[in-house]
């Protein structure tokens, strides 16, 4: 009864959150999937470095997911930086688990509200791929690209590679951090750390 309180209380703070609040979204895990029947929260704050001059975001990238089977799970996916939101949800596949080397991809979409106009909405991929250095630490590194259609506007791709690392505190509580690099004139680069809680059914 205890954990199903706090799973409630979890989803209600994370969507609040996510419906006033702002942007790009981040990896943010291992290409594992969550355990089937298991619950994720993620809070993950993180920085969009400046580009052309330009003054660099900090704002926060955040992650609700379940386990749907041993090999799938799916993930909300909300981030808030000044002027500009973003929500989404994708997907992720295990397709290949090995004695210390696993390989996922995920597929999903998103909307972003910008102030002032330019919101756009599209399409998010994924591949990753992880091993386990140590017991309690996975590396980890990824391929992200989000295809974006803008209103009146030119459409546009951004494309990150993201290597990061995912730390096992306890049974229920991992720490990451990874940085996303810009492959493209359309990205920013940004660094990304945090908290991930995992709810056992």
């Amino acid at each position: 009864m205890f954990k199903k309180i706090i799973i409630v209380l979890a989803a209600t703070i994370f969507l609040a959150v996510a419906v006033p609040l702002s942007a790009q979204q981040v990896l943010m895990n291992s290409a594992e999937t969550i355990n089937k029947g298991n619950l994720k929260l993620a809070v993950f704050p993180t920085v969009l470095f400046g580009k052309n001059g330009g003054d660099s975001l900090w704002g926060v990238a955040g992650r609700f997911g379940y386990g749907l089977t041993p090999s799938l799970d799916i993930e909300a996916k909300a981030a808030f930086f000044k002027g500009l939101k973003y929500f989404g949800v994708d997907v992720e596949y295990w397709f290949l688990k090995g004695e210390n080397f696993n390989i996922s991809a995920a597929l999903g979409g998103h909307m972003t509200d910008v102030n002032g106009g330019g919101d756009s909405k599209g399409i998010d991929t994924a591949l990753l791929a992880s091993t386990r250095p140590a017991k309690s630490l996975e590396v980890y590194g990824g391929l992200m690209l989000s295809f974006d259609s803008v209103k009146n506007a030119d459409n546009y791709t951004l494309a990150h590679l993201v290597p990061g690392i995912e730390y096992r505190i306890n049974e229920d509580l991992d720490f990451l951090a990874e940085v996303g690099i810009a492959l493209n004139d359309n990205s920013r680069s940004y660094a990304s750390v945090g908290l991930a809680l995992y709810l056992m059914r």
